[in-house]
C-alpha cells in the first residue's frame, strides 16, 4: 500500500477521525499510536481536535494554549505544536460554566447552555456558541491537510450523544463536514464493549453511519482468539470490521485529559482521599523520597508530577487527608483553575493547618502555579472567582491580583545551579514581597516564583521535566528533611516520553490493521456501509 497520501501531489492530505464510545476510552492514545506510526513511515502526520475540554494545557511557542494531549500527539507526529490543532478548547470553571480557548486565546466564560445550545419544549432547537465555530474548526483542519500527507483527528466523548448532535463540532459533526472515515475504540477493560460499539452505532443518522468505517479494541487482556467469535458476530450485526485488537499496556496514560492519573506509571487515580502510589524503580540511594501531592479542585496541569514519579526511588501518591502528610517529605500543591475554591477547600479539610505545621517545622512544600497563588499572604480576583480580596495561606511574602489578560509564555532560567524550562498559563500577577526568587535569569535577577525556608513556588508549570534542575530539587528536598535519598544521574524525562510514544506506534503497527487504515486514510469511507437501526431519534 502506498504511503503517499496526497499533499505532497498538491491535494489535501487524508484524514481518519477516532472516536470512542465513552470519555477515557483511549482515543487520545490511539491518535497519537496512530501519528507515530505514520510518521515513521515518512507520511508528514498532524494531529488535530476540533474541541478539547480539559484543564491539562500547553502553551505552544508563538504563545498559544492548547489541550496537552495534542501537544503530545505532535510529539509523536514529530511536528511542532500549533493552535491549528486544537481550535477550540474549554476549561471548566465549575459544574456549569467554562473558559472558552478560541484558537490559543480565552475570549471568556460561557455556560454549557450558552455553547451547547438547548431546546425550548417541542420547539427547534436554540443553536449556541458551539456550532457557529464549526466554520472555524474545518477551516483548520483544511489548513493542516494542506501542509501535512494525513491529519488524525480525535473526537470528544461519544459521538452518540444525542442530546448535542444538532451542534456537534467535533464527532460526526465534524465528519461530516470534512469526508472523514470514523472508527470507533471501545475500552474493553470496563465491560460492555460489544453493546457499547453496536449501540454508538445504531444511534447514528443514517449519514453518520456511511462514515462509520470500522472499530478498534483498546486495553484487551488475554488471548485473542477467545474475543474472536464475538468480533465476527458484531461484524455479522453491522456490518463493519474491527480493524484492530491493542492489548492492555500499564503507562500509557500520558498528557491525560480526563481523570486523574499518574502518566508514567498508569497508576489508578485519585481524588476524594483515595491513593495514587508507586515509584519508577528500586532508589538510587539507601532510602526513598516520598512525595503528597493534593488534588484541589479543578486541579489543572497535574501531569506536572510525573517527572517526580519517573524517578526511581521517588513515590508518589495523591491524598486529601491531613495526616497522610505528616510523613511526606514533600508536599505539592498543583495548580487549579479555582485558586479562590482550592484555598476553601484545603481550610475545611485541614489541610491548610497542616501545611502550616510543615512550613514552621521546615520541611518542604512546593506550590506550582494556582497552588503558588494560594501559599501567598493574599488575592485580588476580580475574575476568576470575583470573590474581590482573600486571605491565602500566608506561607510565602506574596500578593497575587488576578489580571484580566491571561499570561501565556514559554520562559526559561536558572534555579538551584541549574537551567530550567517552563511554561505560564494564568491569570495571576504575584507581587513578591520578601523571601528569595526561585527562578532567576543567568546574572541572578528574579524571574519568578518565591523561597521563604522550606517553602517554594513557581508559576512555571514542566520545569521539573528539566532533568538537572528536578536532581537538583529533589537533592535539596532530601536534605532538609534528612533523607538518604540520591537522584539517579541518568534519568532522562525526555527519553522516557520518547519510549512511551515509540511503545504507541509499536501498538498500532503490530495489532491493527494497518492496510485498513491506511485505505481509509487515503480514499475514505467504504461506499454501501450498511445502516444499523433504530438510528438517531
Amino acid at each position: 500500500m502506498s504511503v503517499d497520501l496526497g499533499a505532497g501531489a498538491g491535494r489535501p492530505g487524508g484524514g481518519l477521525l477516532v472516536a470512542g464510545t465513552t470519555s477515557d476510552a483511549g482515543k487520545s492514545v490511539v491518535t497519537a499510536g496512530i501519528c507515530r506510526w505514520l510518521a515513521r513511515r515518512g507520511v508528514r502526520v498532524a494531529p488535530f481536535k476540533a474541541q478539547n475540554m480539559s484543564l491539562n494545557s500547553y502553551v505552544t511557542r508563538d504563545g498559544a494554549e492548547i489541550g496537552r494531549a495534542q501537544a503530545m500527539q505532535a510529539a509523536a507526529a514529530g511536528v511542532e505544536p500549533s493552535a491549528l490543532m486544537n481550535p477550540v478548547l474549554l476549561k471548566p470553571g465549575g459544574d456549569r460554566t467554562s473558559q472558552v480557548v478560541l484558537m490559543g486565546r480565552a475570549v471568556g466564560e460561557m455556560s454549557a447552555r450558552g455553547y451547547f445550545g438547548r431546546r425550548s419544549g417541542a420547539g427547534p432547537v436554540r443553536y449556541g456558541r458551539r456550532e457557529e465555530l464549526l466554520e472555524t474548526v474545518a477551516g483548520c483542519l483544511e489548513e493542516l491537510r494542506s501542509t501535512h500527507d494525513a491529519v488524525i483527528c480525535e473526537g470528544a466523548g461519544s459521538p452518540a450523544e444525542i442530546n448535542l448532535r444538532h451542534s456537534d463540532i467535533v464527532n460526526m459533526g465534524l465528519a461530516r463536514a470534512c469526508r472523514l472515515p470514523v472508527v470507533v475504540v471501545g475500552d474493553i477493560d470496563r465491560g460492555g464493549m460489544f453493546a457499547s460499539l453496536f449501540g454508538t452505532t445504531a444511534l447514528l443518522a443514517e449519514e453518520d453511519q456511511e462514515l462509520l468505517a470500522g472499530y478498534l479494541v483498546n486495553k484487551f487482556r488475554g488471548d485473542v482468539s477467545l474475543l474472536e467469535p464475538g468480533l465476527e458476530m458484531l461484524r455479522q450485526l453491522t456490518g463493519r470490521p474491527t480493524l484492530g485488537v491493542l492489548p492492555f499496556r500499564h503507562g500509557l496514560g500520558i498528557d491525560e485529559e480526563d481523570g486523574l492519573r499518574l502518566s508514567l506509571r498508569g497508576g489508578p487515580g485519585a481524588g476524594g482521599g483515595e491513593r495514587a502510589e508507586g515509584g519508577a524503580g528500586e532508589p538510587y540511594g539507601a532510602e526513598v523520597l516520598r512525595i503528597a501531592v493534593l488534588p484541589v479542585p479543578l486541579m489543572s496541569n497535574f501531569t506536572d508530577v510525573d517527572a517526580l514519579a519517573a524517578e526511581p526511588g521517588v513515590l508518589v501518591r495523591f491524598t486529601d487527608r491531613p495526616q497522610e502528610l505528616a510523613d511526606a517529605d514533600l508536599v505539592v500543591v498543583p495548580g487549579t483553575r479555582g485558586t479562590v475554591r482550592a484555598l476553601a477547600w484545603l481550610r475545611e479539610r485541614g489541610l491548610a493547618a497542616a501545611l502550616a505545621r510543615r512550613a514552621a517545622e521546615g520541611r518542604p512544600v512546593l506550590g506550582i502555579c494556582g497552588g503558588y497563588q494560594l501559599l501567598g499572604e493574599r488575592i485580588e480576583d476580580d475574575v476568576e472567582s470575583r470573590a474581590g480580596l482573600v486571605d491565602g495561606l500566608g506561607l510565602l511574602p506574596v500578593r497575587v491580583r488576578f489580571a484580566p489578560e491571561k499570561t501565556l509564555a514559554r520562559p526559561a532560567g536558572r534555579a538551584l545551579g541549574e537551567d530550567v524550562e517552563g511554561y505560564e498559563i494564568h491569570h495571576g500577577v504575584a507581587e513578591v514581597l520578601g523571601g528569595e526568587p526561585f527562578m532567576t535569569d543567568a546574572a541572578g535577577a528574579a524571574l519568578d516564583g518565591c523561597r521563604a525556608g522550606a517553602v517554594r513556588g513557581t508559576h512555571w508549570h514542566g520545569s521539573l521535566e528539566s532533568d538537572g534542575f528536578r536532581r537538583a530539587f529533589l537533592r535539596t528536598v532530601a536534605a532538609e528533611t534528612g533523607r538518604a535519598f540520591v537522584p539517579a544521574p541518568g534519568t532522562c524525562f525526555a527519553a522516557l516520553r520518547e519510549a512511551q510514544l515509540e511503545t504507541l506506534g509499536d501498538l498500532i503497527e503490530e495489532h491493527a490493521d494497518t492496510a485498513a487504515l491506511l485505505r481509509l486514510i487515503e480514499e475514505g469511507a467504504p461506499k454501501g456501509l450498511p445502516f444499523v437501526g433504530p438510528g438517531a431519534p
